[in-house]
């Protein structure tokens, strides 16, 4: 049954055109979109696209200057934060220190009428804690736990509310690298365990990559792409999200033989590169300005005196200027005389075959058609203008199925 508001089936959050102005800066700009029940969803980009207002708005801490926000089927506009059935993790977590941590993670249950009884508080405090794997920890207090034992708290006492939706403003920033990798997988786990809707805010892209269903890059207030991540990541709408989500070489030029499915792109010393449009993305016109975009790893790379089994549709020869070892691939940076320094991964495989290569080496670099990806460049332009829509349903509902 539909909401009478239009919102789909199974969707627990959805924005009908939602504009968010702070004095002259609009911070949110006619914003449309659907959050589906029980996925991980994430707003995804730099400081200032809107990412983390948008998600103020859902949790009343902002209201909107025009438009709705609509969570469970029933419109928020105007209803206060305690009121919402959401829970928000913040990003330094808030957790009081003067507090145990079973105290800390009971705390929302004591403010409420008619106030539970003690048993009640102790029994639904020893299941989020057995939840977030810190049982025994009921006595500690927040200064003897580690910095990722009190993510898990603020995870305790934001799901011991039994909320609709749980709101993640930045949560593993303060995290070492390990600990935050460790906890991407522990949020992820229990997103899946508890079932309700995860909606993350954060610009760290690999952090958005590994956790969601579903990704909305955004910038400058509006909705870039919305999609899975295999989607962004193989198939991004345009440069902008080509760069962000993800390292890309860039190529710039002058487009020649457009068509619907691919493009030409002659660089400014002369030499044509061809790519493959993505789907949604714009078709460039000829004689505008182009970039051609292509990921690290689909670049291939050999020793110049040693090209045995090198054959990709484009080649060229380079020097290596740069080698970084990362575990499972070899980082590249080689200087080409015509395209300028190119980024290059290079798989453990490959290295293993090759013998690796070192600063200095001659080689030859190349990548077949496929692996570029061709855009109109609207570099210089104002967005409103230039051509193309999300990947995503008319309705700005994402497509369901490309899950983690």
């Amino acid at each position: 049954m539909l909401a009478k508001s239009g919102q789909p089936k199974n969707a627990d959050i959805e924005f009908q055109g939602v504009t968010k102005s702070f004095a002259e800066t609009v911070a949110v700009d006619d914003v449309s979109i659907s959050i589906y029940r029980g996925s991980f969803f994430s707003f995804l980009g730099p400081s200032g696209c809107g990412k983390t207002t948008s998600l103020r708005l859902i949790a009343g801490f902002e209201q909107p200057t025009s438009g709705d926000v609509i969570i469970d089927g029933h419109s928020m506009v105007g209803v206060p934060p305690y009121k919402r059935p959401v829970n928000m993790v913040f990003q330094h977590y808030s957790l009081f220190p003067h507090l145990n941590v079973a105290d800390n993670i009971g705390y929302g249950l004591r403010q409420r009428k008619p106030f539970p009884s003690n048993n009640e508080i102790a029994r639904r405090t020893d299941e989020v804690l057995e939840l977030v794997r810190l049982s025994g920890y009921q006595h500690r207090r927040i200064w003897e736990l580690s910095g990722g034992q009190q993510q898990r708290v603020a995870l305790a006492r934001a799901l011991i509310n039994r909320p609709t939706v749980l709101l993640l403003d930045e949560p593993l920033a303060a995290l070492d690298r390990k600990l935050r990798q460790e906890m991407q997988i522990e949020l992820q786990t229990l997103q899946r365990e508890v079932g309700i809707t995860f909606v993350l805010v954060t610009h760290d892209q690999e952090e958005a990559l590994s956790m969601s269903d579903t990704i909305c890059v955004m910038l400058e207030g509006s909705i870039v792409q919305i999609g899975g991540p295999q989607e962004l990541y193989d198939e991004p709408i345009d440069h902008y999200v080509a760069g962000f989500v993800g390292k890309s070489n860039f190529f710039d030029g002058t487009v020649v033989d457009p068509k619907s499915d691919r493009a030409a792109i002659k660089l400014d010393n002369g030499r044509v590169l061809k790519g493959r449009l993505t789907r949604g993305a714009s078709v460039p016109g000829r004689s505008q300005r182009g970039k051609l975009a292509v990921r690290p790893e689909l670049i291939h790379i050999a020793a110049a005196n040693n090209l045995s089994g090198f054959s990709t549709d484009f080649e060229t020869r380079a020097r290596v200027k740069n080698r970084i070892f990362l575990g499972s691939q070899t980082e590249y940076l080689v200087e080409t005389a015509d395209l300028g320094d190119i980024l290059i991964h290079s798989s453990k495989h490959a290295e293993g075959v090759s013998g690796g290569l070192s600063p200095g080496d001659e080689v030859k670099v190349g990548w077949d058609n496929s692996a570029a990806l061709a855009f109109e460049d609207f570099s210089d332009r104002d967005r409103s203008t230039v051509g193309g829509a999300p990947s995503n349903n008319k309705d700005g509902t994402a497509e369901k199925g490309d899950q983690k």
